[in-house]
């Protein structure tokens, strides 16, 4: 077997980490973040403006969550500094967007609105009617959210209406011939 070394993650100067009892305390500008990760499993560093992190027994198990952790603690790493934003489109006749309260209210051709409720870690924002961003410190949460919205209105084949992804291809078909 070959011989593996630390895995580093570079903390920007905003960012705080500190590492307890197997939790990794994350603080920055934008919110804190909290990751559980086993010391029977694995060693975790924290100096200065880096984080190392290695298996205590280099093992198949442990070579997959050794990946799986130091992709949570980086990510948590970047989005309490930068954040993760998606940015969704409505297209449609008549399809909009507007935010009330803490819900997010959709038009998209049925005979009534839909209110979607924005949860708490989340800003929604709706720049134009038919543009709706959406911006977090938690990348599987703003992912979540993003699939929640999508999954109201699927984009159809046929004319591309629905509610998809900035930049997102639509496999069009060939609607009826004469």
């Amino acid at each position: 077997m070959s011989k593996l070394g630390k895995i580093n993650i570079t903390v920007p100067e905003k960012v705080n980490v500190s590492f307890n009892n197997g939790i990794v305390d994350i603080k920055g500008p934008i919110g804190s973040k909290q990751i559980n990760i086993d010391p029977n499993k694995f060693t975790l560093e924290v100096k200065e403006k880096n984080i190392s992190i290695k298996p205590k027994e280099i093992n198949d198990t442990n070579k997959r969550f050794w990946g799986l952790n130091r992709s949570l603690i980086n990510n948590a790493v970047i989005g309490v500094d930068k954040g993760f934003e998606k940015t969704l489109e409505l297209v449609g006749v008549g399809y909009r967007a507007a935010i009330k309260g803490n819900m997010l209210n959709l038009q998209l051709g049925f005979s009534h609105d839909i209110n979607f409720e924005i949860p708490k870690d989340i800003k929604i924002t709706v720049e134009k009617q038919t543009t709706i961003k959406i911006v977090g410190s938690d990348k599987q949460l703003v992912g979540v959210v993003s699939s929640k919205i999508k999954a109201l209105r699927k984009p159809e084949p046929y004319k591309g209406k629905g509610i998809r992804e900035k930049g997102q291809y639509i496999l069009r078909k060939e609607g009826k011939k004469k």
